[in-house]
């Protein structure tokens, strides 16, 4: 006795909606090259601009209700008492809460002559992402080596472009007047300002208020050298 036995072949689902259905249609009728390669591109358009609304949805969510960035360092030396939130926190606690809605970070780093380039990137998991970029030469105050200088300057600019990149920026930007934000002095920037004030024996609430500025960590990257500059001057 013997049986017949009917292999059935499975084939995947039929896509019912959008370009990839045109194009699973055009494959099947045996279109042309030139249709199929346009279909394809439509489909690429597609599928990016879905993953370009997934990415503005997640982002908004992020956005929703955005992490709250402590000041994790405290420091001490001489009358001088302050704290801030160092890189590597700021990063911690922004990373963990894009995780949350399938985003994430990275930085790239480029160096031409005297400047350096940080370029934040914020992705989805979906695919799209986007990228936030900035700029600045070494960071030569204080008694930095090359490497270190170049370190320092890397530091500030990716914490720059992380909370640029997330929107997250606003309480650490400047503005101007102009209507431009500007990013503040860096951390060594503003230890660089103290220990010269302390120094050259400035008055401290006199040459805070010179320079229009509560907290010397507030202090605009542009008026850096004017603030070396003036206590320079109290030396001489």
């Amino acid at each position: 006795m013997s049986s017949n036995v009917v292999r059935v072949e499975e084939r995947p689902p039929a896509i019912t909606s959008g370009p990839a259905a045109l194009l699973q249609i055009a494959v099947e009728r045996g279109a042309d090259v030139e249709s199929l390669t346009k279909l394809m591109d439509l489909q690429e358009r597609y599928e990016a601009n879905e993953s370009r609304k997934a990415y503005n949805k997640a982002f908004a969510a992020f956005r929703s209700d955005p992490p709250k960035i402590e000041k994790n360092k405290e420091v001490r030396y001489g009358n001088t008492h302050y704290s801030h939130a160092t890189l590597n926190h700021v990063a911690d606690v922004i990373g963990e809460r894009m995780a949350e809605h399938g985003l994430s970070f990275r930085w790239e780093t480029q160096q031409e002559d005297a400047k350096i380039t940080v370029t934040c990137w914020v992705s989805h998991v979906d695919g799209h992402r986007e990228a936030t970029t900035l700029s600045a030469g070494a960071d030569t105050s204080g008694q930095k080596n090359a490497i270190q200088a170049i370190g320092s300057a890397v530091s500030y600019l990716q914490r720059y472009t992380l909370l640029a990149a997330t929107g997250l920026a606003a309480s650490d930007m400047d503005d101007d007047g102009q209507g431009v934000e500007s990013p503040r002095i860096s951390e060594d920037q503003a230890d660089a300002i103290r220990a010269l004030a302390e120094e050259v024996g400035a008055n401290w609430p006199a040459f805070t208020k010179y320079m229009n500025v509560r907290e010397i960590s507030e202090l605009p990257a542009k008026r850096y050298k004017d603030a070396i500059a003036a206590l320079e001057g109290k030396r001489k």
